[in-house]
């Protein structure tokens, strides 16, 4: 299975007008279909502050419509993207909502199809950078500088141990290691920086790993 960086996006040329607005928008755009693993049939983008207020000017609407199609920054579609989901299926719903944030270039993208969804909050943090703040509810801190695994298991006990044995046993270094859990015994969230992209045959031996429901992988 071929495993696309949900941030490797970016371009020599980028669609303007905005690098935060416009590019960062579309990398937030791609997160979330990456993560979501398909195409989604239906998105609902709730948009914040500077987002909410500017977002058709500085073409934040068709620049997160073209990530959520899979377009790069400087994909000459990109200002013709919201057309474009509209032919493929893909129907979206802006939101401008009022509520507070704590960037003010924050969006939440809910997407899904007949069969499932996916939640994510992503913030564009200036020239073309972004980080995913928020997966399903749970909170995270993922900017795509690393290569990354994004495991969702059952918290049980071993399931951690699990894991990082197998990737000692390969000798793939830990950069950073985040975990956070809705409640006890629940599901949770394990985030993994490593210092270099791991092969699928690791990855296909952490999926059988005790405890593992699903794993993502980051390439950087």
């Amino acid at each position: 299975m071929k495993y696309n960086s949900v941030f490797d996006i970016i371009g020599p040329v980028m669609i303007g007008p905005s690098s935060s607005h416009t590019a960062g928008a579309a990398r937030i755009g791609l997160a979330a279909r990456t993560l979501f693993g398909k195409q989604p049939k239906w998105a609902k983008i709730h948009l914040y502050e500077s987002f909410a207020k500017t977002y058709k000017g500085h073409g934040t609407d068709f620049a997160l419509a073209g990530g959520l199609l899979g377009f790069a920054t400087d994909d000459s579609r990109m200002n013709n993207a919201l057309n474009l989901a509209n032919e493929k299926g893909l129907q979206i719903e802006f939101i401008e909502d009022s509520a507070s944030s704590n960037h003010p270039n924050t969006a939440r993208l809910i997407v899904g199809d007949d069969n499932e969804k996916l939640e994510l909050v992503g913030i564009s943090i200036g020239g073309g950078k972004v980080e995913i703040t928020e997966l399903n509810g749970f909170d995270l801190r993922l900017s795509g500088n690393h290569p990354a695994i994004l495991i969702m298991h059952n918290d049980r006990f071993g399931a951690i141990a699990s894991v990082t044995k197998i990737l000692a046993k390969y000798q793939i270094n830990i950069g950073h290691m985040e975990v956070n859990r809705k409640d006890v015994g629940k599901e949770a969230l394990m985030v993994i920086e490593v210092d270099q992209n791991i092969d699928d045959t690791i990855l296909r031996e952490l999926q059988e790993a005790d405890h593992i429901n699903r794993i993502t992988k980051i390439v950087s």
